[in-house]
């Protein structure tokens, strides 16, 4: 059992940055797990945001969001980073940290194949 907090969320500015940080309070297995960031508007589905794999080698984003924001890991303190820079209102959503798919080596883009997740922090950019 992992679980995941995120904090970082917050008001910022259209062009401003965040940095949003989810820590594993529990499990030793962190640093099997590949580990996602999701994120969900008002009204619309839940959509990937990025990706990194359990090594922290590999990274994959999203189109919308790619040359952005960065995602990052450290094993060590159990936590994975979304650096989230030149954010847009249509960043606004809350996001959420996964974690799942141990050792895989394919790049995890779909909820479903996450195990356990955050409870996810509200940022809204404001334009």
């Amino acid at each position: 059992q992992v679980q995941l907090v995120e904090s970082g969320g917050g008001l910022v500015q259209a062009g401003g940055s965040l940095r949003l940080s989810c820590a594993a309070a529990s499990g030793r297995r962190f640093s099997s797990y590949n580990m996602g960031w999701f994120r969900q508007a008002p009204g619309k589905e839940r959509e990937f945001v990025a990706t990194i794999r359990w090594s922290g080698g590999s990274t994959y984003y999203a189109d919308s969001v790619k040359g952005r924001f960065t995602i990052s890991r450290d094993n060590a303190k159990k936590t994975v980073y979304l650096q989230m820079n030149s954010l847009k209102p249509e960043d606004t959503a809350v996001y959420y940290c996964a974690a799942g798919a141990p050792y895989s080596r394919d790049y995890v883009i779909r909820g479903t194949d996450y195990d356990y997740w955050g409870q996810g922090t509200q940022v809204t950019v404001s334009s």
